[in-house]
């Protein structure tokens, strides 16, 4: 089974609804997998952290494999200081992990994203 996150924008509440949907439906005995959601507060605070650089970074790991955050910016031809600090905050955000042997890798099969227009 692919590993998946779903990032969203949304609000305390929206999050107590989803918990509350999850328990009603447990103690009814309805088993669903676990859903995994990296949320946001606002678009603009979800754009601050997945910024274009970061995503093109998501996708070149995910497309090469474990790397070492030295061959990653070479890979990218983007200074080192600035790769580490964007794997720092993804790493923050559980989008990629840190192995042992220090490279690091996307976390995940499936990234989806969904925002919605408030009304």
């Amino acid at each position: 089974m692919k590993k998946r996150i779903e990032v969203s924008v949304g609000g305390l509440s929206e999050a107590l609804d989803r918990f509350e949907q999850v328990w009603r439906k447990a103690e009814k005995g309805e088993v669903r997998p676990a859903e995994v959601r990296l949320t946001f507060e606002s678009l603009p605070v979800l754009l601050r952290n997945l910024t274009p650089a970061r995503w093109t970074l998501l996708e070149r790991l995910k497309r090469d494999g474990p790397l070492s955050i030295n061959e990653l910016s070479r890979r990218l031809g983007r200074h080192y200081k600035n790769v580490h600090t964007d794997v720092s905050r993804l790493i923050e955000l559980g989008l990629i992990e840190r192995r042992t042997d220090q490279r690091v890798v996307v976390a995940w099969d499936i990234v989806s994203a969904e925002m919605r227009l408030a009304a």
